[in-house]
C-alpha cells in the first residue's frame, strides 16, 4: 500500500509490503504515484531489490571488487571506497530497502560540513555509478535514489597560473640546476615541473614515461595510456627536449625515464613549494600554464589534440586562462 505525504522538497511516496519499506521524494505527487505504482508492481512480481537485507556498505564492497578493478583509476577508487565505508559506517551500515533520497539528502548535507563541493562530487559519481550497476545488473535496489537528489553544484574552475618568480623559487627550492643532470629525486622534482609547463602533460603521464615512449629524433613522446583512456602523441619544444635528455643522463637503467612515482612527486613538490613560501599552487597547475602558452602557438584543434582533450568546454574553461593584458597590443 502506497503513501504520500507533501512535503517541503515535494511530495514523498512511501511503499510498504512483506517487510519492505521503500521511500522517494518527487516535484510532483504525478511523479511519486508513478513511482510507487512501478515499485508496487514489481514488489508483486518479485523484481524489487532482491536483496533487501543487504546494506548500503556490501553493495560499495561487491561494487570495489567486480566493478572497479575494469576501470582507469581503478585502484584509486577501491580506496576511496574502503575510506569511505569506513568514515561513514551509519550510511553504509543502512538497509537496502531503507536506502532512499532522504538518506542521501542527509550524507550530502553532514559531508559538505566537512568538505569542499568538489570532494563530494567526486564521492558522488562513485556511489552514483555504484547504485546504478545494483539497479541494472545485480537488482539489489529498484531505483537509484541518487538521480532524484540535488548534487552539490561544482566550484568556480581554477584559473591559478606560477608566475616567472615562483618557478624559480620553486627550482631553487627543488636544487635543479640548468646545466646539470637532476641526479637527485627533489631536483627531478624541477625537472618534472619544467617539462610540465613545456609539454602540458600530466604528472602521472611524466612519471610513466619510459625510453620506449620517447621518438627523440621526432620530437615526439608517445603516450600509450591516459587518464582518457586514449594513447596520444606530446610534441616537445626544443626547451622540453634539452630537460629529457638531462633527466636521462641522470637516470641511466632506470625503467622510468623520471625515476620517481607520481605519489612521490607530489608529496616532495609540495614540501618544495612550502620551502619557497608559495601558496596555492598545485603541480596539476601547470597544465594550464603549458596550454595557455601553446594557445599562442597552434590553433585549437592542435591544442586539443596536444592535451588530449576531446571536449573543448573542458579545454576552455578549465585549463585555457589567459591574462588579457598580453593581448592588448592586439587591439591597436
Amino acid at each position: 500500500m502506497a503513501t504520500y505525504e507533501k512535503r517541503k522538497a515535494g511530495w514523498q511516496a512511501r511503499v510498504r509490503k512483506g517487510g519492505i519499506n521503500k521511500t522517494a521524494t518527487f516535484r510532483t505527487k504525478a511523479e511519486a504515484q508513478a513511482w510507487a505504482t512501478a515499485i508496487e508492481n514489481d514488489l508483486s512480481s518479485g523484481r524489487a531489490g532482491l536483496a533487501p537485507n543487504r546494506t548500503f556498505g556490501e553493495l560499495l564492497k561487491r561494487y570495489a571488487e567486480e566493478v572497479s578493478p575494469s576501470k582507469r583509476g581503478g585502484r584509486w577508487e577501491q580506496l576511496r571506497i574502503a575510506l569511505f565505508i569506513r568514515e561513514y559506517t551509519s550510511l553504509c551500515d543502512t538497509k537496502l530497502s531503507n536506502f532512499n533520497t532522504e538518506t542521501v539528502a542527509a550524507w550530502r548535507d553532514d559531508r559538505l560540513k566537512d568538505v569542499s563541493e568538489l570532494s563530494v562530487i567526486r564521492e558522488w559519481a562513485i556511489l552514483q555509478n555504484a547504485c546504478s550497476v545494483a539497479v541494472k545488473e545485480w537488482r539489489w535496489l529498484s531505483h537509484n535514489p541518487m538521480l532524484s537528489v540535488k548534487k552539490p553544484s561544482a566550484p568556480a574552475a581554477r584559473n591559478r597560473r606560477p608566475t616567472d618568480d615562483e618557478t624559480e623559487r620553486l627550482l631553487l627550492a627543488t636544487g635543479y640546476d640548468y646545466n646539470s643532470p637532476p641526479d637527485t629525486m627533489m631536483a627531478r622534482v624541477g625537472a618534472a615541473w619544467l617539462f610540465a609547463i613545456e609539454t602540458g602533460m600530466r604528472a602521472g603521464e611524466i612519471c610513466n614515461i619510459t625510453l620506449e615512449h620517447a621518438h627523440l629524433s621526432d620530437r615526439i613522446i608517445h603516450l600509450p595510456k591516459t587518464k582518457n583512456g586514449h594513447a596520444r602523441d606530446v610534441p616537445l619544444s626544443k626547451e622540453a627536449l634539452r630537460i629529457f635528455e638531462q633527466v636521462m643522463k641522470a637516470t641511466e637503467g632506470s625503467e622510468y625515464v623520471f625515476a620517481i612515482k607520481a605519489a612521490t612527486l607530489d608529496a616532495m613538490f609540495r614540501k618544495a613549494k612550502a620551502r619557497a613560501l608559495i601558496e596555492d599552487l598545485h603541480f596539476h597547475d601547470s597544465r594550464r600554464e603549458a596550454l595557455t602558452r601553446l594557445s599562442k602557438k597552434v590553433d585549437v584543434m592542435t591544442l586539443a589534440k596536444i592535451s588530449g582533450h576531446r571536449d573543448l568546454r573542458i579545454l576552455q574553461n578549465t585549463y585555457y586562462a589567459p591574462k588579457m593584458s598580453e593581448y592588448v597590443h592586439l587591439l591597436d
